[in-house]
């Protein structure tokens, strides 16, 4: 097996998209639309293990000092081979490179972003347009489970 990491196009919204969908369903991820997506696809980074699709996650970034790790997913077939890790780490090396000071993630997988650099912040201390642009859709907003971890670049 060979994954290859790389920047999705937008034919790659509906593998995207049903990729995603069970953990939407849940409540893990939250839903985000084909035009969101297609709006913001230069922010994701793509795992294929030839023609497959195995993973995504985005950098959505915040301000100038500050993005998010969001919307991360790995097919349950492929999920503990570290392409979660390399995905983090390779949106990680794109937001230094960009000159972003922080990366944030909102999560259910602390232990998880913990071994990768993060640490756990109060949910106070998140900026407030992340609360009102995405938390407020999730249907657990406003009782959250979900953990902020922030990791200096």
């Amino acid at each position: 097996m060979m994954i290859e990491y790389k920047k999705p196009t937008l034919r790659d919204i509906p593998s995207m998209q049903l990729l995603v969908a069970p953990e939407i369903e849940s409540g893990v991820i939250l839903l985000r639309t084909d035009d969101e997506v297609a709006t913001n696809i230069r922010s994701y980074t793509i795992a294929m293990d030839g023609d497959k699709l195995v993973g995504f996650c985005a950098l959505h970034i915040h301000s100038p000092s500050l993005a998010e790790v969001r919307s991360m997913i790995i097919d349950h077939d492929y999920r503990g081979q570290n392409i979660g890790s390399e995905l983090v780490r390779k949106v990680c090396e794109e937001g230094k490179r960009l000159g972003l000071k922080e990366v944030l993630a909102l999560t259910y997988q602390q232990h998880f972003f913990e071994r990768l650099g993060f640490v756990e912040i109060p949910k106070e201390s998140i900026p407030e347009h992340k609360i009102w642009a995405d938390c407020i859709k999730c249907k657990y907003f406003p009782v959250c489970n979900e953990v902020s971890l922030i990791k200096v670049l």
